[in-house]
């Protein structure tokens, strides 16, 4: 009976504590939040830093951005053909890669894209910096780490990966083209026809909002983890890790929050 007891202590004792190291590992990233997003609005700001990571976010995840949503859509336009032909209903093809591609598959893509590429290289950056102490250097000249390293990043991040789903939209419609055209055999004025029917402006206005959210998730995860990276390269290691991970799993919620609130 004693033993019982002590046990169901020790499960209330770890239970309480793993809810309460929850909450604090919350607070410190809305208390981050806070901080970035006043320094975000507030001047001075710096220009040079922000042209910068626009290059680094925007441009150079360009390739991988476009080769994923080109061989999404091709593999996208085959599974339709596949499933549609059981029920005769191959002319909805054009539809389906439209929407999909422009409400979705784009977006979340993107944002996973991003996240593994941007997300991972900000974290060991900036996680690099604090470890090598630059961090505290820029403290001591009264610069803002925030306003230095992490608002240009933020901000970057969510205006340049609207414009990369924007792209990914047309590259993926564009696959998908290629495989009803040359694979399928389907008649490419038809198929662009259906297309441009069915495309309305509210697709695409959807993609580009969730694509805002994603970019705002991706660079915050990136440079909160990195900016509370822990000591030595295990650390780094570890901050780059969980800001890819967090990413990941917040753009797919926050994938179907968004979808809630424009779809339902």
């Amino acid at each position: 009976m004693l033993f019982k007891k002590i046990a169901f202590v020790d499960l209330c004792q770890n239970s309480g504590a793993a809810v309460l190291a929850v909450f604090a590992k919350a607070g410190r990233l809305f208390a981050f939040l806070g901080c970035t997003l006043k320094h975000i609005f507030t001047p001075p700001f710096f220009y040079k830093n922000t042209l910068q990571q626009f290059l680094s976010i925007g441009y150079y995840s360009l390739p991988v951005v476009g080769l994923t949503t080109f061989f999404t859509g091709m593999v996208l336009a085959l599974q339709s053909y596949t499933g549609f032909t059981r029920f005769n209903a191959e002319s909805a093809i054009s539809a389906v890669v439209t929407l999909s591609i422009t409400r979705e598959l784009a977006p979340v893509l993107a944002g996973l894209m991003v996240a593994g590429r941007v997300g991972a290289s900000i974290a060991a950056e900036i996680g690099t910096m604090r470890v090598t102490e630059q961090i505290d250097a820029l403290s001591t000249l009264s610069v803002s780490p925030y306003k230095y390293l992490v608002a240009p990043r933020i901000i970057a991040g969510t205006l340049m990966l609207p414009i990369l789903v924007l792209i990914g939209d047309i590259i993926g419609i564009l696959g998908g083209y290629v495989v009803s055209i040359h694979v399928l055999g389907f008649s490419p004025s038809n198929y662009l026809s259906q297309s441009w029917d069915i495309l309305q402006f509210m697709d695409v206005f959807s993609g580009v909002v969730k694509a805002a959210f994603f970019g705002f998730i991706v660079t915050l995860m990136g440079c909160y983890h990195g900016y509370n990276s822990g000591r030595g390269a295990q650390g780094v290691g570890i901050a780059t890790t969980n800001a890819v991970v967090s990413s990941s799993i917040l753009i797919l919620i926050f994938n179907y929050l968004l979808t809630q609130v424009f779809f339902s």
